[in-house]
C-alpha cells in the first residue's frame, strides 16, 4: 500500500495589526491669533469711539452738552440739531460741495487714465519726460502753492466762484492719480494688446475697451480717493471763496459759532450729514475699492 505523504498545511497568515496613523499638524486645528485679534479689536475701537462720540453729541441741546456726561448717550435724544442745520442753508453748500467734487473728480480721472495710459503703451523720449513731471509734482506740497494759485485765481478773475476750486484741484489730483494708474496699467498683459490690435483696434479704442475694464478697481479706487480730499477741502475754500453763495459743507461750520461760544451739538449734526453720502459711497463701491487697495498682495 502506497504511503500517502501530507503536505504540510501552512499557518494561517497573521492579519496585520493596523498602525496608528500620526496627525499631520496641518490637519489639527489651527490656534487663534489672539494677539491679532485683540489688536484689530483695539484698533476698533479706536476708530469707533470719535464716530460713537460725534453721533450721540448731535442728538444732545446744548445746554445738555455741557452738564451731562460726554460719553454717555443722551436722556432725551433730539433732532433739533439736524432741523437747525437744515435750516441753515444746508442745502445750498451740499450743492456747491458736489458740483466741486464731481466737477474736480471725473475730468481729474479722465486726464489721469489717459496720461497713465499714454506713458504705459507710448514710446518716446517725451513721455518719459512728462512722467518725470508727473512724478515731480508729488514733491510740491499744497501748501507752498497756495499764494501762486490766490494771484492766478484773481488776476483770472475767477475770485469767489466755484470754478476757482474746481481747477486747483483738478491739477492737484493728476500726479498721484497718474502714479497709481501707470502701475496698474503696466499689469495688463501685453498680449491682449497685441490681440486686438490684430482685429484692427486702434489704440484709443483700445484704451477704453480693454485698459479701462482691465483697470475698474484702480479707478474707482483713485476716484473715491481723490473725492475724499475735495469733499473735506477746507484750504481752498477758505482762500479762494468769500460769500455765502460759493460757501461748501467744510466752511458751513462756521455758521454755527458766535461770538461768544460755538454750538457744537449743531456743528457735529452738519458733520453727520455731510458723512453720509461718503458713506454711501463707501457701500455701492466698497468691493471695487478693496480689489483696488489690494491689489499686488497675492502676488
Amino acid at each position: 500500500m502506497a504511503s500517502t505523504t501530507q503536505l504540510p498545511v501552512p499557518a494561517p497568515a497573521q492579519a496585520r495589526e493596523p498602525q496608528p496613523r500620526l496627525r499631520s499638524r496641518s490637519s489639527g486645528r489651527r490656534r487663534p491669533n489672539l494677539l491679532g485679534g485683540l489688536g484689530g479689536w483695539l484698533w476698533l475701537a479706536i476708530i469707533i469711539l470719535p464716530v460713537y462720540y460725534v453721533v450721540i453729541t448731535s442728538l444732545k441741546n446744548q445746554a445738555g452738552f455741557f452738564t451731562s456726561n460726554p460719553m454717555l448717550p443722551p436722556t432725551e435724544p433730539t433732532l433739533d440739531n439736524y432741523q437747525l442745520v437744515l435750516q441753515n442753508d444746508f442745502a445750498r453748500y451740499f450743492i456747491n460741495s458736489l458740483v466741486v467734487t464731481v466737477g474736480s473728480v471725473v475730468p481729474g480721472l479722465l486726464v489721469s487714465f489717459m496720461a497713465a495710459y499714454a506713458i504705459v503703451r507710448g514710446k518716446g523720449r517725451f513721455l518719459s519726460w512728462t512722467n518725470n513731471l508727473f512724478l515731480l509734482g508729488l514733491a510740491i506740497p499744497l501748501h507752498a502753492t497756495i499764494i501762486p494759485i490766490y494771484w492766478m485765481i484773481t488776476r483770472a478773475h475767477m475770485y469767489d466762484t466755484l470754478l476757482a476750486l474746481i481747477l486747483p484741484s483738478i491739477a492737484f489730483s493728476i500726479p498721484i492719480s497718474v502714479l497709481i494708474l501707470s502701475n496698474f496699467l503696466r499689469d495688463v498683459p501685453n498680449e491682449l494688446f497685441e490681440s486686438m490690435r490684430l482685429d484692427g483696434c486702434s489704440d484709443w479704442a483700445m484704451m477704453w475697451r480693454l485698459a479701462l475694464p482691465m483697470t475698474k478697481p484702480a479707478v474707482v479706487t483713485v476716484g473715491i480717493y481723490n473725492e475724499l480730499h475735495v469733499w473735506n477741502g477746507f484750504l481752498f475754500p477758505l482762500i479762494l471763496t468769500q460769500s455765502p453763495a460759493t460757501r461748501v459743507l467744510p466752511l458751513s461750520l462756521w455758521t454755527f459759532q458766535g461770538e461768544f461760544s460755538v454750538n457744537i451739538p449743531a456743528v457735529l449734526a452738519s458733520v453727520v450729514l455731510a458723512t453720509l453720502p461718503l458713506l454711501v459711497i463707501y457701500v455701492v463701491a466698497r468691493r471695487q475699492l478693496l480689489s483696488g487697495l489690494t491689489a499686488g498682495f497675492s502676488k
